[in-house]
Order: C-alpha cells, then sequence, then structure tokens
C-alpha cells in the first residue's frame, strides 16, 4: 500500500477531489497555507494499492493543470540589516502540485 500526499491550490481542489471521488479513490482534506506566499492550500491524503498510484498522480495533473510563472514583489533586509520599505521583484510559479509517495505499513479503517 502507498500514501500519496498532494499538496494543491485552494483553487484547484474541488476539481481534484471530484475527479478522484469519481474514480472510488477516498480522501482525507487537511488545510494548509504554504511558506512563501503563505496562500491558502490543500493538502490530500490519499492510501491506496502501489498500482493505483501513477492513476492518482494522472487524475492531479490533469485537474491541477500546469504551473505558472507570476513576479511577486518581496520585502528585503538591506545590508545593514534593516527591512528596506522598496521591494524585490521574484519570480515564482504557482499552481501546478506537489506530490510525494511513501510506503503504508499499516491501514486499517474503521
Amino acid at each position: 500500500m502507498k500514501l500519496v500526499y498532494a499538496i494543491v491550490r485552494n483553487d484547484n481542489e474541488d476539481d481534484v477531489t471530484a475527479a478522484l471521488n469519481a474514480e472510488h479513490f477516498y480522501i482525507t482534506k487537511l488545510s494548509t497555507v504554504g511558506g512563501f506566499l503563505r496562500k491558502g492550500n490543500v493538502t490530500l491524503l490519499i492510501v491506496t494499492e502501489d498500482d493505483k498510484v501513477e492513476q492518482i498522480i494522472d487524475i492531479i495533473k490533469r485537474e491541477c493543470g500546469q504551473s505558472q510563472d507570476i513576479t511577486v514583489n518581496m520585502p528585503y533586509i538591506s545590508g545593514t540589516g534593516m527591512m528596506n520599505s522598496s521591494t524585490v521583484p521574484v519570480k515564482v510559479k504557482i499552481g501546478g502540485a506537489t506530490v510525494f509517495v511513501t510506503d503504508v505499513e499499516r491501514f486499517e479503517k474503521f
């Protein structure tokens, strides 16, 4: 058995969970927040048989789409250690998903 952790943006959560449920995958959702952009995410926990992992990943890829580059203006610390009120543009990717797959030693559902 495998445990799939899928971190998806709130914008994609409904589509991903609906598509996974349509294929009879059961999901536990955790509300999470990204550390860099501090935007809302959902972490999906999905336990499945080993041979179903690729199907789950394909569904997540299809429903989350591709990531996009955006520019975020981030405040920065100057050479003196003081927070500078002007900002530095930083290009980051948003969208898509982050997926981890781990082995499950034991799984029980009551």
